[in-house]
């Protein structure tokens, strides 16, 4: 795939899970579903679910299947419309203006029109995803940004179109494939919502984690595999502050391999810890329960 279009490429969603499966992606049924209608039907992904469980890495999955860039806006408490859009390169501007003084003669009104000349614009990740598309434009963790991004974000997803006073306006007739994410530490309101189609992303069932551990760790025997996937699954049970993603099993089981270990006993278990669990109170009720609880 390299045209860059994959909304007409899977005639099912069986044949895009086959090719997301030959970029390391293993979708389930439900998530390739929805990420094929999604891609027929040009509208943006909502994907909610815990943090770690594959919301972030289906966006550069299908950057990769497509052979497109993946444009990503992480967002955060604060973050407003010039940090999305765009803004203006002031030091850039100044040097500028400080050159044609030098030079002497500079006619203002002409200084001041080639001040707001596109070479001194910076693009930020909406305007970049506009100007490169086709393209996968990933709006990372939505639900850390403020009420006010969410409503201007919902304009921009609904035409593409930016407006630069001093430029014009900037539209593409081929918009980015969009993937929303958010791990619900708050709600995002429902005007966003009904323009996306939603999904909701679980941890993987012990299977395909162990199928996932191997895909992405080759080295990892299918023993260790087994156990870090068992092991992972009995912390999600545990009623923890953060319960492990797939994220944390991959650092555990990399941890593990760094240490030479071939199989997950309780020593080893004690060691690493710290790869799969991140805060002490978790840490804490897990050591006193009892490490032989994740061992089999």
């Amino acid at each position: 795939m390299s045209d860059g279009t994959l909304a007409t490429q899977f005639a099912n969603p069986e044949e895009l899970a086959r090719a997301l499966d030959g970029v390391d992606y293993l979708a389930d049924p439900g998530i390739a579903t929805a990420a094929f209608l999604a891609l027929r039907l040009g509208r943006p992904l909502f994907l909610e679910g815990e943090a770690g469980v594959g919301k972030t890495a289906l966006a550069h999955a299908l950057a990769k299947l497509s052979g497109t860039p993946l444009i990503r806006l992480q967002c955060y408490e604060g973050i407003d419309a010039a940090q999305a859009l765009y803004d203006w390169d002031f030091p850039r501007q100044l040097l500028h203006l400080r050159a044609a003084e030098a030079a002497g003669g500079a006619d203002a009104a002409r200084l001041e029109g080639e001040l707001y000349d596109r070479r001194f614009l910076l693009a930020r990740p909406l305007l970049q995803a506009i100007e490169t598309s086709p393209a996968v434009l990933l709006v990372d963790e939505l639900d850390r940004a403020d009420d006010e991004f969410e409503a201007f974000l919902l304009e921009v997803l609904s035409d593409f179109t930016i407006s630069i006073p001093e430029l014009g306006t900037i539209h593409t007739d081929t918009p980015p494939v969009v993937v929303v994410t958010s791990n619900r530490t708050r709600e995002v309101h429902d005007a966003l919502k009904r323009r996306c189609l939603y999904h909701w992303l679980d941890h993987p069932p012990y299977e395909r984690e162990v199928e996932i551990l191997r895909r992405r760790l080759p080295d990892v025997t299918e023993e260790l595999a087994d156990q870090v996937a068992y092991a992972t699954g009995v912390l999600r049970e545990l009623n923890l502050l953060k319960p492990p993603g797939i994220a944390e099993s991959l650092d555990w089981t990399a941890a593990l391999l760094a240490l030479g270990a071939r199989r997950l006993d309780v020593d080893a278990a004690a060691r690493t810890l710290g790869a799969v669990l991140k805060y002490r109170e978790d840490t804490d009720r897990v050591t006193t329960a009892g490490l032989a609880q994740l061992v089999r």
